[in-house]
């Protein structure tokens, strides 16, 4: 009641005045580009699958911090300005696994994303990724994006494991908080996670700032068919399912007046990769799964990749030497919550496919997928398409009978 009396002696105006600035404090918005805790929480969304990754490739591959996070910033402020919503900029998940498994030089992980480059450049020049986009059924990408949104839950629960508690309580924490704008989840979820690395001492390992440029790389021809053979043939279908047609038309179900097609993805994923590596960028795309993080997260403008660029030349330029412990430090718990978020997410798009011949072209994509790999999936959802289509329609013929 005393603070009923309060207000009504200040004024109902004021109060509100109040509400305003701090709403336009909350929302800067610049053109078309928002820049606010949802969209910096946002751009956190792809942290499971980026971090994990980064170690290997610094830790085993060796390859320079500054130089990996530096070409990884620029891609994502230049792709945030292009495209002007939270399009994702990911490792190269194929060739990341080869190259960390079998121990890669880092010459030879330039020529993968060099090699990736040129190819994606020819797809878009060619108009060969649109093509592959017409004639891929609805239901294939969906099974493709639920084959990926069962892999990261997979991947999640394995995070999890390492610690219950920390899981438990970072997954409620990310429910409780995916909608708050004033403590968006990711951000908590990483403020979480420093002060666990905090209590644990691993942030000792934090060298003093030190600038240091992103160095010239070179590699040979013959690492560029090597690295092609190893992982680069194996990266394509994925890159084009995945990260191309998938990202495509995830972005035109989260925003249905912009749409951006798969020869445009593919352009800046050659291009980006064409120039990437001669200055320690690793093989990159983008990707439905990062996508939906992101959006899950807050994401929803390119302001979200222009501040991740930012973190990420502030990282590469000055903590370049710390970074390897950093991200290796991380609670494994926290990312696997925040993983199994995402995959979630993901899932949620199978209610797109309601008749029997969707169901059983998504349903054969996502069971070869598992078995084998998304390219395999991606065949078999093509052909069990097909063959779907030479079918009577089981509704249809429901309903007929029911007249």
């Amino acid at each position: 009641m005393p603070a009923d009396l309060f207000r009504a002696g200040l004024g109902a105006g004021f109060f509100q005045r109040l509400e305003t600035v701090r709403d336009k404090r909350s929302k800067m918005k610049i053109a078309s580009f928002e820049f606010n805790l949802r969209e910096l929480s946002g751009s956190f969304g792809n942290l499971g699958t980026f971090l994990p990754l980064a170690v290997g490739y610094i830790a085993v591959c060796g390859l320079d911090p500054a130089g990996l996070l530096v070409m990884m910033g620029l891609a994502n402020i230049a792709t945030g300005i292009a495209y002007r919503l939270p399009v994702p900029i990911e490792p190269m998940k194929v060739i990341a696994a080869a190259a960390i498994a079998q121990k890669w030089s880092p010459s030879l992980v330039y020529a993968a994303g060099f090699s990736m480059g040129v190819i994606w450049l020819l797809f878009a020049v060619t108009g060969l990724a649109s093509r592959l986009a017409r004639i891929t059924p609805a239901p294939v990408v969906w099974g493709i994006q639920a084959s990926l949104g069962i892999l990261l839950v997979i991947e999640a629960f394995r995070m999890l494991s390492t610690f219950w508690l920390l899981g438990g309580l970072a997954l409620l924490i990310g429910l409780l908080l995916r909608s708050s704008r004033h403590a968006p989840a990711a951000v908590v979820l990483v403020i979480v996670g420093v002060i666990y690395m905090g209590i644990r001492g691993e942030l000792a390992a934090v060298k003093s700032p030190g600038f240091m440029l992103p160095p010239f790389t070179l590699f040979s021809f013959r690492e560029v068919w090597q690295s092609l053979v190893l992982a680069g043939f194996a990266q394509i279908p994925l890159t084009i399912t995945n990260a191309t047609i998938a990202t495509s038309c995830l972005i035109s179900a989260y925003w249905p007046e912009r749409s951006v097609s798969p020869r445009v993805l593919s352009f800046s994923q050659g291009l980006m990769n064409f120039a990437a590596p001669f200055f320690g960028g690793m093989p990159m795309c983008h990707g439905a799964g990062g996508l939906a993080g992101r959006r899950l997260f807050g994401a929803r403008t390119g302001g979200t990749n222009i501040m991740e660029g930012i973190v990420e030349l502030t990282l590469g330029l000055f903590l370049a030497s710390s970074v390897g412990g950093l991200f290796g430090a991380f609670p494994r718990a926290v990312t696997g919550a925040m993983l199994l978020l995402v995959g979630m997410e993901l899932l949620k798009f199978t209610r797109e496919v309601k008749d029997r011949r969707g169901i059983f072209s998504m349903a054969t994509t996502v069971a070869v997928s598992l078995a084998s790999n998304m390219a395999f999936g991606f065949l078999a959802g093509i052909s069990a398409s097909l063959l779907a289509s030479r079918l009577p329609d089981g509704r249809k013929k429901i309903k007929e009978d029911a007249g």
